[in-house]
């Protein structure tokens, strides 16, 4: 309601005219206008702080919320889930929305860091498929929404490599001294080491992760860099060959180059699910459901698979991306990357939480990076 206080003093001097209920009835009336006044069109309500993946949140789909709701987002972002832990577990407050992992989302619940979403703001999310609805690390949705979904699996620079490379273990040919890319996260890289040598991806053996931790340092003389922001910009260039991306990095460099391949080594990879989530204390809960509700829609949908193209659980924005751009629905459909087949999803593995060890693979994660990481 757009009544000021100012505004509404103009009538006390006719409150002399009537009785007295009459008089309570309009002063009842004014403080009523007052209130709605102080909160709708308050500056402080009409932000949201956004905390998510860099390269993750298309542009265009925040000018879009703005232009529709009048709330300005602020984006900041991070490089990994370990760093919004670190972010959240230290205190970090201010921020109204971020987007969470799978095995992050239990962390945080145990912690009671997440607030309960109220599923009547957020009417779209009827447009999620079924299937990534429930999910096992939050049960009924109580506390996420999906964003988007994938997995961490091998690219390689078919014009550079003639050879088939069909494993994790092929990233220790000593041909490819120099020009591998690994992800900046220790439980995906650590977790690649332990399925090459036939372990666990989530193990908790301490002789087990020893035996990656060597492992991967016997793989340092082939990695040019790690980099989870942006690893498909070494293999665009030519400075790696071949390494370990995210799904979504490696349509992005298909579409440049179609001699990037994507695959999941025999050894088995990685999957992951991205949810939109609320911090405990938000100050902007409801522009931040009013977010969520906007990024379930069709054609936010449509806009975030355009720009970064990972996997979207959106049936509805899959089904309008059909009709109105085929073409690109033809691509998505067709590559691995955003829409892999049964055969490999059968191998992909997710991060878990790594409970009471996670000190345990933090100090073998410092020592793989200490050995001059880059």
């Amino acid at each position: 309601m757009a009544y000021r206080l100012g505004k509404n003093l103009r009538l006390l001097p006719m409150l002399r005219l009537f009785r007295p209920p009459v008089v309570l009835l309009l002063l009842l009336v004014v403080a009523l206008l007052t209130a709605c006044g102080s909160t709708s069109g308050s500056p402080a309500q009409k932000q949201l702080n956004l905390y998510a993946w860099s390269e993750y949140i298309p542009p265009k789909m925040l000018d879009e919320f703005t232009s529709k709701t009048g709330i300005k987002v602020n984006y900041d972002t991070f490089s990994s889930n370990e760093e919004l832990l670190a972010k959240l577990q230290a205190g970090g407050k201010g921020y109204d929305l971020i987007i969470v992992s799978d095995y992050t989302v239990d962390i945080l619940k145990k912690q009671q860091q997440l607030e309960a979403l109220d599923p009547a703001r957020l009417p779209n999310f009827k447009n999620i498929d079924s299937s990534f609805k429930n999910p096992p690390y939050d049960p009924g949705n109580r506390f996420t929404v999906p964003y988007q979904w994938g997995t961490v699996g091998l690219a390689v620079n078919t014009r550079k490599l003639q050879r088939p490379i069909t494993r994790w273990a092929d990233l220790w040919d000593p041909a490819f001294k120099g020009k591998v890319v690994l992800l900046d996260d220790e439980y995906e890289v650590l977790g690649m080491a332990l399925q090459s040598l036939g372990y666990d991806k989530n193990t908790k053996d301490p002789s087990q992760l020893r035996a990656a931790q060597a492992k991967l340092l016997r793989l340092r003389p082939n990695i040019k860099l790690f980099d989870s922001d942006s690893p498909k910009t070494a293999l665009l260039s030519g400075e790696a060959w071949l390494g370990m991306v995210w799904n979504g990095e490696a349509a992005l460099a298909q579409r440049e180059d179609p001699a990037i391949r994507y695959l999941c080594p025999q050894e088995g990879c990685g999957i992951w699910h991205d949810n939109w989530a609320i911090p405990k204390g938000a100050s902007h809960k409801e522009a931040a459901l009013a977010f969520i509700n906007f990024s379930l829609s069709p054609e936010a949908g449509i806009l975030i698979t355009q720009a970064y193209p990972y996997s979207n659980p959106n049936r509805s924005a899959l089904e309008l991306l059909r009709r109105t751009e085929p073409k690109l629905y033809s691509a998505y459909m067709a590559s691995p990357a955003t829409n892999p087949d049964p055969a490999f999803l059968k191998r992909a593995q997710p991060v878990e939480d790594k409970g009471s060890e996670t000190p345990l693979w933090d100090r073998t994660w410092t020592e793989v990076k200490g050995e001059g990481g880059s």
